[in-house]
């Protein structure tokens, strides 16, 4: 689990990145303007600090001037234009994301920032299950799980992206890649087998009219 920043001063879109964020495992705290962002980020210890270039105060770029150049920073703003993102960029930002963004986007950006800067969380477990993503293994009770490599794939997919419903077509274009010629039913069998390698048919839930949700919550 990551500590992360989120200095955004449009509030659906702060709830909705903290909300997201929370999801996958991290804890968001969210600030709405330079001064509280700058404020905290000299407080309080980050992994990672998402920072909007335009919000009221200092802005994004001066806020990543002031505070630890050893907290990671992504903008995530408006301002598209070449000039700024060479600007943040160049300021030793670690990525730029423009709005209006998908959400699976930007947790895949915080989730390759975080691995880049070694703050990830390397391992998950649930239910007697132990992923190691830095070695590519699964473990059942102790015993090494044979997986095959697209098989891991989806399950990394999964793990980074637990609780949240992910699509067929988000997944294929997730684990498969922009250029996969194949069906959904791709997904549905690879599914089929993840749930029956690791004993976890109610873990990987399938999502009515949508796809799949590795769940770590309890059903009521």
């Amino acid at each position: 689990m990551a500590r992360i920043l989120v200095a955004e001063d449009e509030r659906p879109i702060n709830d909705l990145v903290c909300r997201n964020l929370a999801l996958v495992g991290h804890e968001a705290v969210p600030c709405f303007d330079g001064d509280e962002a700058l404020r905290l980020a000299r407080q309080e210890r980050f992994d990672l600090a998402l920072l909007d270039v335009m919000m009221p105060g200092p802005t994004g770029f001066e806020v990543k001037r002031r505070m630890d150049a050893n907290v990671p920073v992504i903008f995530v703003t408006a301002k598209d234009d070449l000039a700024s993102r060479l600007d943040g960029l160049g300021m030793g930002a670690d990525d730029y994301v423009v709005k209006p963004f998908e959400i699976l986007e930007l947790l895949a950006r915080v989730e390759a920032v975080l691995r880049r800067t070694d703050q990830h969380q390397r391992t998950f477990e649930h239910q007697g299950v132990r992923v190691d993503l830095a070695t590519r293994q699964a473990f059942k009770d102790g015993v090494e799980v044979a997986l095959a490599p697209k098989e891991f794939d989806l399950l990394e997919t999964l793990v980074v992206n637990r609780n949240l419903a992910l699509s067929r077509e988000q997944l294929l274009r997730l684990v498969w890649g922009y250029d996969f010629e194949g069906e959904s039913r791709t997904v549905d069998m690879h599914v089929l087998r993840l749930r029956k390698k690791l004993g976890w048919e109610d873990v990987i839930q399938t999502v009515y009219k949508v796809g799949y949700r590795l769940s770590t919550r309890r059903r009521a």
